[in-house]
């Protein structure tokens, strides 16, 4: 049976088995995903503490899991370049480039969303 005409629930199965598999991949072979992780955990109490509404702990939370998808994105582009060479080329490192540039964006948006809820608490 063709993936198209498989019933929506075991289509629904297969794809949560298969991002559990990646998601279990990314943790043991990346080191940035994993400090990622880490540096989330350690800094959700704080979240629970800083945040005066429901919307604020989204935000709070919320930019913390774009990094992550973000960290899953750069990481499928490097193993993709490196599945096909690891010799230097100008393409492959501008790829992988533009995946660390996508990581560092979202971590730029931790520190703005995290430094207004921040502001809003103790200004607001």
């Amino acid at each position: 049976m063709a993936n198209n005409d498989m019933p929506t629930l075991t289509r629904m199965v297969w794809a949560t088995r298969n991002s559990l598999k990646g998601l279990r991949s990314v943790w043991r072979h990346e080191k940035a995903f994993r400090i990622e992780c880490w540096i989330g955990l350690a800094i959700f109490p704080l979240g629970l503490w800083l945040a005066q509404t429901p919307l604020e702990l989204a935000l709070l939370f919320g930019s913390c899991l774009i990094v992550l998808a973000a960290e899953l994105g750069n990481s499928a582009i490097e193993a993709t370049i490196d599945r096909f060479s690891t010799d230097l080329h100008e393409l492959s490192g501008r790829a992988k480039d533009m995946g660390s540039a996508m990581v560092m964006l979202t971590m730029i948006n931790v520190i703005l969303v995290w430094s207004l809820v921040a502001a809003n608490r103790f200004m607001g």
